[in-house]
């Protein structure tokens, strides 16, 4: 499986301790399917950082790491309560409940797939976390956006299976 990363450097070495916290699925090396989406975090992040220059690295995920059984992996398929409040979790820098299930501050899963909560997305999750709207109402209002994937990788173990490609 092909999967992009998109930056403001080219990326021959993934560094973890690098790699920003409170992100949707916690700190973590976080990568796509989809290279349309690699080429507007590269944009993004370039103007963010004001250096450096787009560029997009393609890395191939050996499919054995689905099958590892010492690879903790935790997969939402698409949008769903249990999703949202993942996310809420790791981007809360005051949660501390850090051993909980439902978020990944310390890395308890290896790998993290699932839909990207993205800037539209986490209006919607300020509009529930206000209490303006329901959990309920989030999830429907979610799924009338079109979302992209992301997959990270959250410990070396799970990088072992990521590879980079010329």
């Amino acid at each position: 499986m092909i999967l992009y990363h998109g930056s403001n450097v080219k990326i021959d070495k993934i560094d973890l301790s690098k790699c920003r916290k409170y992100k949707d699925f916690g700190q973590g090396f976080y990568c796509t399917t989809i290279k349309q989406q690699a080429e507007f975090m590269a944009r993004r992040t370039t103007k963010r950082a004001e250096s450096g220059s787009p560029y997009v690295s393609k890395f191939e995920l050996d499919e054995k790491v689905f099958s590892d059984k010492d690879i903790k992996i935790r997969k939402f398929d698409k949008p769903s309560k249990e999703w949202a409040e993942f996310i809420l979790n790791n981007r809360d820098r005051n949660f501390k409940d850090v051993g909980s299930l439902e978020c990944n501050f310390d890395n308890k899963y290896d790998l993290v797939i699932g839909p990207v909560a993205d800037d539209d997305i986490i209006v919607l999750f300020r509009t529930f976390v206000r209490g303006l709207i329901n959990i309920d109402t989030l999830i429907k209002e979610l799924t009338y956006k079109e979302l992209t994937d992301q997959y990270s990788f959250h410990t070396e173990k799970a990088l072992r299976y990521l590879k980079g490609v010329e």
